[in-house]
Protein backbone atom coordinates (compact mmCIF):
# COMPACT_ATOMS: atom_id res chain seq x y z
CA UNK A 1 0.00 0.00 0.00
CA UNK A 2 1.41 3.59 -0.71
CA UNK A 3 -0.03 6.50 0.24
CA UNK A 4 -0.47 9.15 -2.88
CA UNK A 5 0.68 12.52 -2.80
CA UNK A 6 -3.34 13.45 -2.44
CA UNK A 7 -3.40 11.84 0.75
CA UNK A 8 -0.13 12.97 2.40
CA UNK A 9 -0.85 16.89 0.99
CA UNK A 10 -4.24 16.46 2.58
CA UNK A 11 -2.92 15.24 5.91
CA UNK A 12 -0.82 18.14 5.69
CA UNK A 13 -3.44 20.68 4.79
CA UNK A 14 -5.45 19.80 7.59
CA UNK A 15 -2.86 20.18 10.24
CA UNK A 16 -1.45 23.17 8.76
CA UNK A 17 -5.29 25.02 9.39
CA UNK A 18 -5.84 23.46 13.26
CA UNK A 19 -2.09 24.91 13.89
CA UNK A 20 -2.71 27.98 12.20
CA UNK A 21 -6.32 28.09 13.85
CA UNK A 22 -7.01 31.78 14.70
CA UNK A 23 -11.13 31.62 14.54
CA UNK A 24 -11.19 33.08 10.71
CA UNK A 25 -10.34 31.45 7.42
CA UNK A 26 -6.94 30.68 5.53
CA UNK A 27 -6.38 31.58 2.49
CA UNK A 28 -4.96 28.63 0.19
CA UNK A 29 -2.14 30.74 -0.67
CA UNK A 30 -1.18 31.08 2.65
CA UNK A 31 -0.96 27.51 3.17
CA UNK A 32 0.50 26.82 -0.33
CA UNK A 33 3.85 29.19 1.02
CA UNK A 34 3.79 27.42 4.30
CA UNK A 35 3.39 23.89 2.88
CA UNK A 36 5.26 24.20 -0.46
CA UNK A 37 2.22 22.30 -2.19
CA UNK A 38 0.89 24.49 -5.45
CA UNK A 39 -2.19 26.53 -5.12
CA UNK A 40 -3.96 24.65 -8.13
CA UNK A 41 -3.24 20.73 -6.06
CA UNK A 42 -4.68 22.60 -2.91
CA UNK A 43 -7.64 23.06 -4.74
CA UNK A 44 -8.69 20.21 -5.86
CA UNK A 45 -7.95 18.96 -2.73
CA UNK A 46 -10.00 21.32 -0.65
CA UNK A 47 -12.99 20.76 -3.49
CA UNK A 48 -13.07 16.93 -2.00
CA UNK A 49 -12.36 17.42 1.63
CA UNK A 50 -15.54 20.15 1.45
CA UNK A 51 -17.80 17.65 -0.39
CA UNK A 52 -17.49 15.65 2.44
CA UNK A 53 -18.05 18.49 5.13
CA UNK A 54 -14.37 18.59 6.51
CA UNK A 55 -14.18 22.01 6.11
CA UNK A 56 -15.97 25.05 6.04
CA UNK A 57 -15.09 27.77 3.23
CA UNK A 58 -16.36 31.46 2.36
CA UNK A 59 -15.26 32.84 -0.84
CA UNK A 60 -13.97 36.23 -1.28
CA UNK A 61 -11.25 39.04 0.01
CA UNK A 62 -12.06 37.63 3.56
CA UNK A 63 -12.36 33.92 2.62
CA UNK A 64 -10.80 30.95 3.14
CA UNK A 65 -10.96 27.59 4.24
CA UNK A 66 -10.97 26.05 7.92
CA UNK A 67 -12.05 22.96 9.79
CA UNK A 68 -15.80 22.52 10.28
CA UNK A 69 -14.92 20.52 13.85
CA UNK A 70 -12.10 20.72 16.30
CA UNK A 71 -8.74 18.64 15.45
CA UNK A 72 -9.63 15.73 17.87
CA UNK A 73 -12.97 14.91 15.82
CA UNK A 74 -11.12 13.82 12.53
CA UNK A 75 -9.28 10.96 12.57
CA UNK A 76 -6.31 9.99 9.64
CA UNK A 77 -8.84 7.24 8.87
CA UNK A 78 -11.67 9.22 7.64
CA UNK A 79 -9.34 11.99 5.93
CA UNK A 80 -7.20 9.49 3.59
CA UNK A 81 -10.26 7.48 2.78
CA UNK A 82 -11.80 10.32 1.04
CA UNK A 83 -8.65 11.33 -0.40
CA UNK A 84 -7.18 8.04 -1.41
CA UNK A 85 -10.66 5.72 -1.50
CA UNK A 86 -10.75 2.33 0.15
CA UNK A 87 -7.34 1.53 2.07
CA UNK A 88 -8.03 -2.23 0.88
CA UNK A 89 -4.57 -3.81 0.40
CA UNK A 90 -6.43 -6.28 -2.33
CA UNK A 91 -9.48 -5.48 -4.36
CA UNK A 92 -11.54 -8.65 -3.50
CA UNK A 93 -11.89 -6.39 0.13
CA UNK A 94 -12.83 -3.04 -1.58
CA UNK A 95 -16.39 -3.76 -1.05
CA UNK A 96 -18.40 -4.69 1.67
CA UNK A 97 -19.22 -7.90 0.06
CA UNK A 98 -16.43 -10.02 -1.01
CA UNK A 99 -17.62 -11.02 -4.44
CA UNK A 100 -14.50 -12.75 -5.67
CA UNK A 101 -14.71 -16.16 -6.81
CA UNK A 102 -12.27 -17.82 -5.12
CA UNK A 103 -12.89 -16.61 -1.36
CA UNK A 104 -13.94 -19.89 0.03
CA UNK A 105 -11.05 -21.33 -0.79
CA UNK A 106 -8.08 -18.90 -0.67
CA UNK A 107 -5.45 -19.44 1.26
CA UNK A 108 -4.16 -15.83 1.89
CA UNK A 109 -7.57 -14.48 2.32
CA UNK A 110 -7.81 -14.26 6.01
CA UNK A 111 -3.89 -12.68 6.11
CA UNK A 112 -5.58 -9.61 3.75
CA UNK A 113 -8.47 -9.48 6.13
CA UNK A 114 -6.09 -9.29 9.41
CA UNK A 115 -3.91 -6.53 7.25
CA UNK A 116 -6.54 -4.35 6.51
CA UNK A 117 -8.22 -4.36 9.82
CA UNK A 118 -4.48 -3.35 11.49
CA UNK A 119 -4.29 -0.49 8.86
CA UNK A 120 -7.99 0.90 9.64
CA UNK A 121 -7.65 0.28 13.21
CA UNK A 122 -4.32 1.89 13.31
CA UNK A 123 -5.17 4.89 10.77
CA UNK A 124 -8.48 5.19 12.60
CA UNK A 125 -6.99 5.82 16.59
CA UNK A 126 -5.01 8.54 15.31
CA UNK A 127 -6.71 12.12 15.68
CA UNK A 128 -5.54 15.05 13.87
CA UNK A 129 -5.19 16.61 17.57
CA UNK A 130 -2.52 13.82 18.18
CA UNK A 131 -0.67 15.22 14.97
CA UNK A 132 -0.49 18.58 16.25
CA UNK A 133 0.87 18.10 19.35
CA UNK A 134 4.77 18.02 18.56
CA UNK A 135 4.33 20.49 15.35
CA UNK A 136 6.82 23.94 16.22
CA UNK A 137 5.28 26.99 14.44
CA UNK A 138 8.34 28.72 13.29
CA UNK A 139 7.81 32.45 14.08
CA UNK A 140 10.84 34.14 11.76
CA UNK A 141 11.85 37.78 13.04
CA UNK A 142 13.43 39.88 10.66
CA UNK A 143 15.72 42.10 12.70
CA UNK A 144 16.54 45.27 10.69
CA UNK A 145 19.43 47.26 12.40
Amino acid sequence: MKISTRGRYALRFMIDLAVHNTGGYTTLRDVSTRQNISVKYLEQITALLSKYSLLNSVRGPQGGYKLSKSPEKYTVGEILRITEGNLAPVTCLESSENSCEKKEICPTLKMWEGFYKVVNDYFDSIHLSDLIKNVKVEQIYDYVI
